[in-house]
């Protein structure tokens, strides 16, 4: 492989200005402009420290973390960055706590194991069927992003940058879940997942899309 393709793909593709709804509706006082400075934080975040490996010749982090693993450091990375531009929400402090966002002083410490108010954070490199570990009434916000993957070198798949496909959210019921169910002999963690209904819903509040 060219050295030339793998350094090319430490720097993530640049966030595109005009892709955000600045018509979208996000509760708790949360705006594009906020989600548009965190997503630019965790590009800058993955083309330093992608490049910093690079130069030691390790492999980029999408490169080499499994894939469920690099999707949860996205979204927690946008969990955490988020409040830093908006004042009126904070990280939820309870550890695994529910949602990962919550309205500032509206829980004691800022930290409750499972509240009815706040937003829940996911990211993903699927486009649809996004999925949680339980169904529950929630505001659910998805960062849909395309990067590589850990099995790609050995199916002759190119380096490619990483890059935010788009960034939708709603607030989703019961009824916009639905339980993804397993074989007998499967160790897979048994996940909801979000119906055609929440999708419909999350896609029409669109917040950025590349």
């Amino acid at each position: 492989m060219p050295r030339n393709v793998e350094a090319v793909a430490c720097t993530p593709v640049p966030l595109n200005p005009a892709g955000f709804n600045r018509s979208a509706k996000m509760p708790y006082g949360v705006k594009p402009a906020h989600i548009q400075r965190a997503m630019q934080d965790f590009i800058d975040f993955l083309g330093f420290i992608n490049t910093q490996l690079s130069t030691k010749k390790i492999e980029r982090l999408e490169s080499f973390l499994m894939p469920a693993n690099f999707s949860s450091m996205v979204g927690e990375f946008m969990a955490a960055a988020i409040p830093k531009y908006c004042k009126t929400i904070v990280r939820n402090k309870y550890h695994n706590g529910h949602p990962d966002l919550l309205p500032k002083d509206r829980y004691p410490g800022d930290s409750i194991l499972h509240a009815p108010d706040g937003i829940e954070v996911k990211a993903s490199r699927h486009k649809s069927g996004w999925q949680g570990h339980n169904a529950e009434k929630v505001w659910l916000l998805e960062f849909v992003f395309d990067s590589n993957r850990s099995s790609d070198a050995g199916k002759g798949i190119e380096p490619r940058p990483f890059r935010f496909i788009k960034v939708v959210g709603a607030a989703l019921t019961l009824e916009d879940w639905a339980f993804s169910g397993r074989s007998d002999t499967s160790r897979r963690t048994i996940t909801a997942s979000v119906t055609r209904s929440g999708f419909q819903k999350m896609e029409a509040n669109w917040i950025y899309r590349a």
